[in-house]
């Protein structure tokens, strides 16, 4: 099943990037802090959902018009009294079918499920605000992952699909590392 296959397969980057976005919240220490963080991910999230747009309908996945986006990150950032001008460009995985993208969006939909963790190391700190994004779905998260999971796993068939799949997810956690590095390079 593609969904198990996924997890194991991408498990080190997946480790990789977790390993600096810990490091990144463990340094946040305001709301000016914390909205600085939240952009790395709107600059990562939103210019890979315009490389999947194209390719994720409602016929691929039917709540997608549904699901968090980019835009609760903006509304994070403004509400901590950030601004989201002049992002930059980042380097994104090549999508090019919905195979691809359905790869890129395992990333981006399973960035909800660290999100409840996410929410008490800031808490821990006094970051209450700003954590719409991070919410996901409340307590329909687990139900929205298993929609999602289901809706790959129905869309994604055979070996040959899968290492697509696969290939792509393992790009998108990798290029989301290289935009900590990439943004942080910007500031210097």
């Amino acid at each position: 099943m593609l969904s198990t296959n996924l997890k194991e397969e991408t498990k080190t980057a997946h480790l990789d990037l977790e390993k600096q976005v810990v490091q990144k919240l463990k340094a946040i220490r305001t709301n000016a802090d914390y909205a600085d963080f939240l952009k790395y991910f709107y600059t990562y999230f939103s210019q890979v959902e315009q490389a999947i747009k194209p390719y994720i309908t409602t016929s691929v996945l039917p709540d997608y018009p549904d699901r968090r986006n980019s835009v609760y990150l903006k509304n994070d950032i403004e509400a901590l009294g950030g601004t989201v001008t002049d992002v930059p460009r980042v380097n994104v995985p090549l999508i090019e079918n919905h195979i691809q993208a359905l790869g890129a969006l395992y990333v981006m939909e399973g960035s909800i499920m660290g999100g409840s963790i996410i929410i008490k190391m800031l808490e821990k700190g006094g970051i209450t605000e700003g954590i719409s994004f991070f919410s996901g779905y409340g307590n329909q998260t687990g139900y929205k992952w298993g929609v999602f999971t289901e809706a790959m796993n129905h869309q994604v068939v055979g070996p040959e699909q899968e290492a697509i799949a696969i290939k792509t997810a393992n790009e998108t956690f990798s290029k989301f590392a290289e935009v900590f590095d990439e943004v942080n390079a910007l500031k210097s």
